[in-house]
């Protein structure tokens, strides 16, 4: 039995890992795919710190940015700690070896790391590592994992949480390669699985396999998630691909045109509001354009290289001397997995959750562009050190088989399903309809029409079987997995989206355009009815 495992091998999950280890803890990082692989490494812009290194900005700054952002849907302790961290953290990765970029300012250490401005900040904070911020954080963290020795076990695809009378005692999963199910015993459990922005399959900056793995597990297991109504979307993305353009181009001084040839909106304003602006672009007949040619070649190649390649290889366009055709998709799932004020999922003992799967009710409505490689980084420490401290008091005694052999009969099942309906033509219907109809701007008849669309998706879900009947590297089974997952989570988002009749950050809902405090200032919280099913 393993002290801590750690499912996810993003910067959080590899946060959390190398902590624990430093503390003495035996640590086992399982993910289903590789660690560099992960989500974490698409993040481009930046991450908060207030070190005040290109203009005067304090801690108390940052947090009131981040609560104004959140539209008071958060928790302030919460979000104090993060902020009060984040010069530590940006110290803690430096000393690991993360190549930040620096200011020529004749100081070194932290004080001569680089800065830039992101949406919704009210000063040049987000310390960056040119467009690559995320890349070279996974890659210094899984470095020093493996100088630790840490353990590692790749291509295992999570299936259950293990429980025993509230308290986490393991999880399930399938080994990809050889098709087994398998049992891993631990006396923590720190789920850092992502979020599920693949619900928006097609119109996201994520990747395929973002559909929610670790929250529908925890839904199973008895836990709770919270405030899943609330997406972010990103003002920035490739017209064509989805492919992420980081608000660092804004953050520079790029601009948004219209059709036109105007400028519509504040660049920097919280990317709720710059989305929005957009989509009534789109809803005028416009089409929107970033526009970086004035930054001229040297700056863009200097501060933005992979933004450049990246409208070059995927929209045939040279940033330098043209408009990039954009467009919002979802990026972000501020809420998740409901968790207290130790990241400890709430109903299931010795069990935490950080990154993108948790709500540690700190984004709120909004979060604010540069916070989430804090988060990761930041609270993946602090759930490295909570889980270490259960893990030292935990019973060693491993679960029985139930929950494995249950997985087992799952999966044979799944092998000899009906398979009339194509459940891959069902998993672009869903990224859809959610982007059309639970999208930027909400309606509740819409809303009502995707719930009843979604419920019928899961009733014929017994009709979508696998064409594939390998035992070994069955991609078909796992992508079936990940949509049976993406069903589980639909229909919370979308009852929370009915449930909140007003327009607060990201969730903005016509007929109900302003915020309702009396009501509202308050998280919804969801858990899945077993008896139900």
């Amino acid at each position: 039995m393993v002290d801590i495992l750690v499912i996810g091998s993003g910067g959080a999950g590899l946060s959390a890992a190398l902590t624990a280890k430093q503390e003495g803890a035996s640590v086992l990082v399982v993910g289903k795919s590789y660690p560099t692989t992960s989500q974490t490494s698409m993040a481009q812009g930046g991450m908060n710190a207030a070190l005040g290194n290109v203009e005067e900005d304090h801690i108390a700054s940052h947090i009131a940015d981040t609560i104004k952002s959140a539209h008071g849907i958060c928790d302030e302790n919460m979000v104090r700690k993060m902020c009060a961290d984040g010069p530590q953290v940006i110290e803690w990765l430096e000393q690991l070896g993360v190549p930040f970029s620096r200011l020529d300012n004749g100081q070194s250490g932290i004080s001569s790391v680089a800065q830039r401005q992101m949406g919704g900040a009210s000063a040049k904070r987000a310390c960056y590592a040119q467009d690559y911020t995320g890349l070279k954080i996974l890659h210094t963290l899984y470095d020093n994992c493996l100088k630790e020795g840490i353990d590692f076990l790749e291509e295992h695809y999570l299936l259950n949480l293990i429980t025993h009378e509230g308290t986490i005692k393991g999880a399930t999963f399938l080994d990809i390669r050889s098709g087994e199910v398998v049992k891993i015993d631990a006396k923590s459990v720190v789920i850092a699985t992502g979020g599920f922005g693949a619900l928006y399959h097609g119109y996201t900056t994520n990747a395929y396999g973002s559909t929610g793995d670790g929250i529908a597990a925890v839904l199973r297991a008895g836990g709770a998630v919270s405030d899943m109504e609330f997406i972010q979307f990103h003002p920035t993305a490739l017209k064509h691909s989805s492919l992420l353009i980081s608000e660092a181009a804004r953050g520079e001084g790029g601009y948004l045109l219209n059709s036109d040839g105007e400028r519509f909106v504040d660049e920097i304003k919280p990317r709720d509001i710059v989305a929005r602006a957009i989509f009534e672009q789109f809803e005028a007949g416009q089409e929107v354009f970033l526009d970086v040619r004035h930054l001229g070649e040297t700056k863009l190649m200097e501060l933005l290289p992979q933004e450049v390649e990246l409208c070059r290889l995927h929209e045939g366009v040279n940033p330098v001397t043209e408009l990039v055709p954009i467009k919002p998709v979802a990026h972000y799932t501020m809420g998740g997995i409901d968790v207290d004020d130790v990241l400890e999922v709430n109903g299931i003992k010795g069990c935490f959750a950080v990154g993108e799967c948790s709500n540690a009710k700190i984004h709120g409505a909004n979060r604010l562009g540069g916070n989430s490689l804090l988060e990761i980084t930041a609270f993946g420490k602090f759930a490295g050190e909570n889980a270490y401290k259960h893990a030292m008091f935990a019973k060693s005694t491993p679960a029985d088989d139930t929950q494995l052999q249950k997985d087992k009969a799952h999966i044979e099942k799944i092998y000899s399903q009906e398979c009339s309906i194509n459940f891959y033509e069902e998993r672009d219907k869903l990224g859809k309809l959610f982007y059309d109809q639970v999208g930027i701007v909400r309606e509740n008849d819409k809303l009502e029409h995707a719930l009843h669309e979604v419920i019928t998706m899961q009733v014929a879900l017994s009709k979508m079987g696998i064409e594939d009947q390998a035992t070994t590297h069955n991609q078909n089974l796992i992508e079936f997995l990940e949509f049976s997952n993406a069903l589980l989570l639909a229909p919370t988002v979308i009852s929370s989206a009915i449930a909140r009749d007003e327009s607060r950050g990201a969730h903005f809902k016509r007929g109900f355009e302003c915020e309702d405090d009396e009501r509202f200032q308050k998280h919804i919280v969801l858990q899945w009815n077993k008896d139900a099913q």
